[in-house]
């Protein structure tokens, strides 16, 4: 090839190549800063890109999850309120039969008793038929088991069992037309309302218990969310202090190159100097 051609300028071809490769650099820093990340596309990074997918993907199923636990923990809670409630009532229940059961009462006190029972009976029917969730129902008669999301896939489940508090149930053992007719019923009430309170109390703890277990995988899945998106975040973003003094470098190469082509396309004109 000729050293001295006006056909082929060697030095402005390898500055033209020397400044769109630093112009290809700078690009390619801008957009790390602009975005924030250092692999934003599949190009800049095929296989990085595809497991931070996965991993947004994972992380964003579980706010599913994290909605379904939180469901389920309200779920139980308007259960728990409503089942102390019950508790309550049976107290007060307890303490009418107890009274309506001493024989030397007479007959309108008895009465009298008799209409505090029922209106405190009728009232637990309400309390559980109004402790509903989003259309569920833990402590009515065969009411709705809560079934909360565990993981992203959704293949697995945490299970708290309903709990009917409901009169004439396995727990409230009080019948639903109930009443304190004479002293001999009101005894046999105590016993029966003492083995409600007892029964409702344990019920009680196994909803309180699933709902712990709710809190502490609540707990657990975001803290798991966090390390996900924290992971995502080592993977695809960039050091900004970094790119910003690669730029800053970047930027002062640039107009060296510009320079170094200047220069190598001045060259030619200095060969009209060997025709004057």
């Amino acid at each position: 090839m000729a050293l001295n051609s006006v056909n082929t300028n060697t030095g402005a071809l390898v500055a033209l190549q020397n400044l769109n490769k630093t112009n290809s650099e700078l690009g390619t820093t801008q957009n790390r800063i602009n975005t924030g990340q250092k692999v934003s596309t599949a190009k800049d990074n095929g296989a990085i890109w595809a497991i931070a997918q996965t991993q947004r993907g994972t992380a964003n199923a579980l706010n599913a999850v994290k909605g379904s636990l939180e469901r389920g923990q309200s779920t139980i809670d308007v259960a728990m309120a409503a089942g102390e409630t019950v508790s309550n009532l049976l107290i007060e229940m307890k303490e009418k039969s107890l009274a309506a059961s001493d024989t030397t009462l007479d007959t309108t006190s008895r009465a009298a008793l008799n209409e505090d029972f029922k209106a405190l009976r009728d009232q637990i029917t309400k309390a559980v038929t109004n402790a509903d969730f989003n259309g569920a129902n833990m402590i009515k008669a065969a009411g709705a088991s809560v079934v909360a999301l565990a993981n992203a896939d959704g293949t697995s489940k945490i299970t708290v069992a309903a709990q009917s508090l409901a009169l004439g149930g396995a727990n409230v053992t009080v019948a639903a037309a109930a009443s304190l007719g004479t002293a001999t019923i009101a005894a046999a009430m105590v016993t029966t309302v003492s083995t409600s309170i007892t029964n409702v109390g344990a019920a009680l703890a196994k909803l309180g218990t699933g709902s712990k277990a709710l809190e502490s995988h609540l707990s657990f899945v975001s803290k798991l969310q966090d390390t996900l998106d924290a992971g995502v975040g080592n993977l695809v973003d960039a050091d900004l202090a970094r790119e910003s003094a690669k730029l800053q470098a970047l930027q002062t190469k640039q107009q060296l190159g510009i320079q170094a082509l200047s220069i190598a396309n001045g060259a030619t004109n200095s060969l009209l100097g060997l025709f004057r």
